[in-house]
């Protein structure tokens, strides 16, 4: 069972925020590093292509054997890569510049065998660059930079040209312009292909961690609320304690015991008092004040059962419809906090609908799922946009909205959901969705 300290930004929301943060620099950086896998293996096959044109179809020699050795280095290498990239390890920096220097020395090896710098696909030396520059951190890019510059100029001083016929007076018909063409081609390509890619994941990371930003806030958000509540429970149980002890001196008196009608006001102020003192209790024992595990062992149909009767109880519901639909008796550990969240689903649907509520439990694929329903004006559409946040209501009154707020990051704390629509017939309806693994007891 989740601490339920997490849906109040405690110690464990903490952890879950770096966990989560964690989680999408993770897929982000296997992503990437996927990309390089891929753009590789297609590398391999140009090469091939390449080399096999050039020695069948225009007979230029080349020396094969050599060239064939770097090209197994490379598989070897992309082997290895697609190894690592299984791995549940984050992808570093340092990882993926060594992957783009391993490309550039494969680059630079295939060059100086086939021409050196007068080779027009030295120029895929800018399709290294601009990886790196979208890829890697600042001063990794600049040290590709550096590199594949030495690399260009220690070509046009070393490598051995290959012989070829000057012929770059013959245009297109040049065979050096026409691979320079070719070059251009597959640089523009995979740029235009890959860079969208990495972009897409890139603003995907961006879009994550943004929402995952907005959770931390409204955690702390609650973190605030908790403490304001916390103290002012404080404060309520002294004079709810005084209310209850004059209610029980006022039911003995005989002014009130002869008068029927004032019996009954009574009780209905204590049933209401006892309610209220329930509610402080509830904020203590979440806020870990009070003494004993805020969770209790219960099973899945008690729990509904009871949290139904005590709400229907002190409710001045008309009609109420309730559903179990529940058929393994699952043991599960419900607290305050879980409690208190389908309560306050619950009262919003009886206020906008005090005629009739409805209450729907049943599970689906190892999900707990919780369907209120009521026969209200529904919700209006700027409401639905932004249900859960802090503060949407029509209600009209200061902190309205908050018991959906409340609702939504409890529920999203143990990894469920809350999600409301309006049905076609009128009204409007709420659906609770947590996994039982969440809250099902643990086998020791």
């Amino acid at each position: 069972m989740s601490d339920p300290t997490a849906a109040a930004g405690k110690g464990p929301g903490r952890r879950w925020r770096m966990n989560s943060v964690a989680d999408v620099e993770y897929v982000a950086g296997h992503k990437n590093m996927l990309q390089l896998i891929e753009l590789r293996w297609i590398a391999v096959i140009g090469q091939i292509t390449t080399i096999a044109g050039a020695i069948l179809i225009f007979d230029v020699p080349l020396p094969l054997v050599q060239m064939l050795e770097v090209l197994a280095c490379l598989i070897a290498f992309n082997i290895a890569s697609h190894l690592r990239w299984h791995e549940h390890r984050p992808v570093t920096n340092s990882e993926l510049f060594l992957a783009l220097l391993v490309d550039v020395a494969s680059l630079t090896m295939q060059l100086y065998l086939s021409g050196g710098a007068s080779n027009p696909f030295a120029f895929l030396y800018l399709l290294q660059v601009i990886l790196s520059a979208v890829l890697l951190e600042a001063w990794s890019t600049w040290t590709i930079v550096a590199i594949t510059l030495a690399c260009l100029a220690g070509l046009s001083i070393f490598a051995q040209p290959l012989p070829l016929p000057p012929d770059h007076a013959r245009g297109i018909s040049s065979l050096y312009v026409q691979g320079l063409l070719l070059c251009f081609v597959l640089d523009a390509a995979l740029l235009v292909i890959f860079i969208l890619r990495i972009t897409n994941t890139l603003k995907t990371r961006a879009s994550q961690l943004a929402d995952l930003r907005q959770r931390a806030a409204e955690e702390e958000h609650i973190v605030r609320m908790g403490l304001l509540a916390s103290g002012a429970a404080h404060e309520l149980g002294t004079p709810l304690a005084t209310l209850s002890v004059i209610l029980g001196d006022w039911k003995r008196m005989p002014e009130f015991k002869e008068n029927p009608d004032l019996i009954e006001e009574i009780s209905e102020m204590q049933t209401q008092l006892q309610r209220c003192k329930s509610i402080v209790s509830g904020i203590l024992l979440s806020a870990g004040e009070a003494r004993g595990e805020s969770a209790r062992r219960t099973t899945i149909r008690t729990f509904l059962d009871g949290l139904v009767r005590q709400w229907q109880a002190s409710r001045p519901v008309r009609a109420f419809d309730y559903t179990n639909r529940i058929g393994q008796d699952l043991p599960v550990a419900f607290d305050e906090a879980l409690k208190q969240m389908i309560d306050n689903v619950l009262d919003n649907a009886l206020e906008a609908s005090p005629d009739w509520v409805s209450l729907d439990a049943g599970v689906d694929d190892g999900t707990l799922i919780l369907t209120v329903t009521d026969r209200g004006p529904g919700f209006a559409p700027a409401i639905l946009a932004q249900f859960g946040k802090p503060y949407q209501s029509t209600k009209g009154r200061p902190g309205g909205g908050l018991g959906v707020f409340l609702a939504v990051n409890v529920a999203r704390t143990l990894g469920g959901s809350v999600t409301a629509v309006n049905r076609p017939e009128g009204g409007a309806r709420v659906t609770l969705a947590l996994p039982l693994s969440a809250i099902a007891l643990r086998q020791e």
